[in-house]
């Protein structure tokens, strides 16, 4: 089973935990580009703030088997 990960902002992705999600914080470009790099083989969603979504930009075809959206809101 493939793992889902929250990635941005702690205040807006710390309440994924309670649905059983890993969330990682992330704050600045540097913070969210360095948890993308770091995401192993089992992650296969990524739930991004918009924000974490402009910081990773042309990253995000990197990583072709990761499926991800924006959180709204």
């Amino acid at each position: 089973m493939s793992a889902i990960v929250a990635l941005g902002e702690r205040s807006r992705v710390e309440g994924f935990e309670l649905a059983g999600v890993r969330v990682v914080p992330a704050e600045d470009r540097a913070e969210v580009r360095a948890a993308w790099e770091r995401l192993g083989p089992e992650v296969g969603i990524v739930l991004l703030t918009a924000r974490s979504r402009q910081f990773l930009g042309e990253l995000l075809p990197s990583r072709p088997e990761v499926i991800w959206t924006v959180i709204p809101g």
